[in-house]
């Protein structure tokens, strides 16, 4: 644990506030979004609660952060595995079901950003001030905006507000989805006791995948 001296000058806060994020981006591969507690990450960062809220308001503050930097360092990858995926001589109904795949595969090999999703509307947004909510809902607005340009190069046939319901409908079925294929300890069991329960089971990336199919070509077809 570090010990820290008080920040003074405007790069020392800078610094702190990175040091919190790093130690709670850290604490998110070891726990789900749920067991991530102010309590253990003020004493992993060696700030006491109270300093920790000098540069966050809230435990969802902090989070909030970092899903917002989680979904840009997504986006960044996320053009160039569209490009090596998507045959630009393919049909759009082709072509949606890449784009499709793409979204499917790249989202399930990010699973802290999933579970970051998952928790935005129900929790993260819940204990934060309307500056905080505006600040992040801004951001939000212009990943989306992202998404939808990238999504609206591989399939010019989706206007762009069509392209910017795709975007927006993925942010939320991901979290939906995500936090369906996460059961607990007691229904994998009874999963596993009783096989034709397990049939509810949702494996993640099918599941996302044929989601995001039958939405792209609803849109195409409309």
């Amino acid at each position: 644990m570090t010990t820290f001296q008080r920040a003074r000058s405007e790069e020392q806060r800078a610094a702190r506030r990175r040091a919190i994020l790093d130690t709670a981006a850290a604490m998110l591969t070891e726990m789900p979004v749920a067991q991530v507690s102010l309590n253990e990450l003020s004493r992993r960062v060696g700030l006491a609660k109270s300093n920790v809220l000098r540069y966050f308001e809230s435990r969802e503050a902090v989070l909030l952060d970092l899903l917002d930097s989680a979904v840009g360092e997504w986006l960044e990858q996320l053009d160039a595995e569209l490009g090596r995926a998507v045959d630009a001589d393919a049909t759009p109904r082709e072509r949606g079901d890449q784009v499709a795949a793409v979204f499917a595969a790249s989202l399930a090999a990010r699973p802290v950003l999933c579970d970051l999703v998952s928790a935005q509307a129900a929790v993260l947004e819940r204990n934060v001030s309307p500056q905080i909510a505006a600040e992040y809902k801004r951001a939000a607005i212009a990943s989306v905006t992202t998404l939808a340009g990238l999504v609206h190069r591989h399939l010019p046939e989706l206007d762009e507000q069509a392209a910017m319901r795709f975007a927006a409908y993925t942010v939320m079925v991901t979290g939906s989805i995500w936090t369906h294929a996460q059961p607990s300890a007691a229904m994998l069991a009874a999963y596993e006791a009783d096989p034709q329960l397990a049939a509810l089971k949702l494996d993640f990336t099918a599941t996302l995948r044929e989601m995001l199919e039958v939405l792209v070509s609803g849109l195409l077809a409309r």
